[in-house]
């Protein structure tokens, strides 16, 4: 009962990072359930079958809000989900010893890729002319097979491409990416269900991530359209990159002080990230504040 508590929770609180950036569902639980003990290609088809559910109330949450733009959803999606197939095959033909370390070194590295991504590059905004699908076919592509074999990927490496563009609102390249992982978590799902047939999977643990997950999906799809997604990326990628490292320090056995210093060394990076981007967004406020208050003045002048 415990662990589904922690599962769920740990379900609830993916989904909510995940819902109002459209990343680190998968790379969140991922890392929750490798850090409980499950091997990666056990974690990884545990989090695709609880996100065929999250994935549907994610994006009906996100359809009600008007978050979604269903060209990209399917011109991304059918893509991504052969690639993910193909990289849930992979993953489950890698064995359990060289499979953990190479998944959390792709978590930290997606982690770390969403902490610099929201702390430091800041969103301009283009005519919104939408993306062709020149670009969103390859994209979902290797995303959905990056998605399978880390375990996480979809949003992190699809969301901070499309945003990168400005061509379409970034509210609707959230939906969009949440509501179109639908179709990644079925096909690495099947992919996974075919290839671990003898290995025994938890729907414990499936439920758990897929209960949580529903919980979170319409507060979620709401935070979107008003909490700082900056702000949301650099919490979350800077857990995401500490939890990672510690299954990298434990299995590359380094001898100590090195884990303490790496230990601080990333804490104290993460808490100037935040403070620099809390800084960024209170002056960027401001700064609009003081746009608008400009404007009936020069009005009236």
């Amino acid at each position: 009962m415990q662990a589904f508590l922690i599962f769920a929770i740990g379900g609830f609180v993916a989904q909510l990072v995940d819902g109002s950036l459209g990343m680190a569902y998968g790379v969140t639980s991922t890392t929750i359930l490798l850090t409980a003990g499950l091997t990666p290609a056990l974690a990884s088809a545990s989090v695709h079958l609880a996100e065929i559910g999250t994935s549907v109330a994610s994006g009906i949450s996100h359809w009600k809000f008007g978050n979604v733009d269903w060209k990209i959803v399917l011109t991304l999606g059918v893509p991504g989900a052969v690639g993910a197939f193909l990289g849930a095959t992979a993953l489950s033909n890698v064995s359990t010893e060289a499979a953990e370390p190479w998944m959390s070194a792709i978590l930290l590295a997606l982690g770390l890729y969403v902490l610099l991504r929201f702390a430091i590059r800041p969103l301009r905004r283009r005519q919104l002319t939408g993306v062709s699908s020149k670009l969103l076919a390859p994209l979902g592509l290797v995303a959905g097979f990056v998605d399978a074999t880390g375990g996480g990927g979809w949003g992190p490496v699809a969301t901070p491409t499309l945003l990168s563009t400005g061509k379409v609102e970034p509210r609707k390249v959230v939906g969009s990416v949440d509501t179109s992982e639908f179709l990644i978590a079925i096909a690495a799902s099947l992919g996974f269900l075919f290839s671990l047939a003898d290995q025994k999977l938890s729907w414990t643990t499936v439920g758990a991530l897929l209960l949580g997950g529903v919980l979170a999906a319409p507060l979620a799809a709401y935070l979107v359209r008003i909490v700082p997604m900056r702000l949301i990326g650099v919490g979350a990628g800077g857990l995401i990159v500490l939890t990672n490292a510690r299954t990298l320090i434990k299995a590359f056995d380094f001898p100590a002080p090195a884990p303490t210093v790496i230990y601080g060394a990333i804490v104290v990076a993460w808490i100037a990230a935040l403070a620099y981007t809390i800084r960024v967004i209170i002056s960027e406020r401001r700064e609009i504040e003081g746009l608008e208050e400009d404007a009936p003045a020069t009005a009236q002048s």
